[in-house]
This record gives C-alpha cells, sequence and structure tokens, in this order.
C-alpha cells in the first residue's frame, strides 16, 4: 500500500474509510499478534484521517502533530477513541518492529474489534452508510 507523500493531495474520507476496512479485514489474516496489531492500529489512523479530513481546517503549525491529538482538537466527540489509539502508538510501534512480546494475541484482538467499532461510530457520524464487519481474528 502507498502512502502520498508529503504535499501531494489529501485522500477524500471515503477512500480512507476503505482503506481502514481493507486492513481490518487484513489484520484478521496476519499470522502472528503484532502484525494483527499494528495493522488494525494502522487502520484506526486511517479512520481518524478520514474524520479530519471532512473536518480539519488548514493551520499552520510549527512542528508535526500527531493525528490523534489533531483528531481530539477537531471533532471532540471522538476523544476518548484518540486518547485510547494513542495510548496505543508506542505498542504499535514495538510490533513493526518485530519484538515478539510486543503485544499479546488478546490485546491484538482487542484492537481489531476496537478499530472496528470506531470505524462503525465514525461512519455513522460522518452520515456514510457502515458495512457491517463480520471479522474472526485469531
Amino acid at each position: 500500500m502507498t502512502i502520498p507523500a508529503p504535499g501531494s493531495p489529501a485522500l477524500p474520507a471515503g477512500t480512507l474509510l476503505a482503506l481502514a476496512r481493507r486492513g481490518l479485514v487484513e489484520a484478521c489474516t496476519v499470522a502472528t499478534p503484532g502484525e494483527r496489531y499494528a495493522t488494525a492500529h494502522l487502520s484506526a489512523l486511517r479512520i481518524a484521517a478520514a474524520v479530519l479530513a471532512c473536518r480539519a481546517r488548514p493551520v499552520r503549525r510549527t512542528r508535526p502533530t500527531s493525528a490523534w491529538v489533531l483528531l481530539a482538537d477537531v471533532a471532540p466527540e471522538f476523544g476518548e477513541w484518540a486518547a485510547f489509539f494513542a495510548a496505543g502508538a508506542r505498542k504499535r510501534a514495538a510490533a513493526e518492529a518485530g519484538l515478539p512480546s510486543a503485544v499479546t494475541a488478546r490485546e491484538a484482538d482487542d484492537l481489531v474489534r476496537d478499530a472496528q467499532a470506531f470505524l462503525a461510530v465514525v461512519e455513522s457520524s460522518l452520515g456514510l452508510p457502515g458495512q457491517q464487519l463480520l471479522l474472526a481474528s485469531g
């Protein structure tokens, strides 16, 4: 999967949500808990990016800001979700680094379910028709 270069046009919210949905399906097929966790967390980031694409206004910032901080600022109703996923960023980094003890299978499966719930809440909030994901992980 490719990521747009800095300064390139942003992806539309619908595209970001479709990529997130695809990522959640992929998370259920990967072999290790670390891969599952990282893939689900990346899907949650894409969901947050979809909200930002719909609601954020360009602001000149002097330093990079976390998507989770921006989400809480732009859409306070998602503040708890932002805090939850921000708290998992270090685990995701450890999982992406291949540390076998970074996350357990239970943590990975829980994050897949949490990201699926976040997707449903965001789609509803944006007035988009949700697509039920019946995911079996683990």
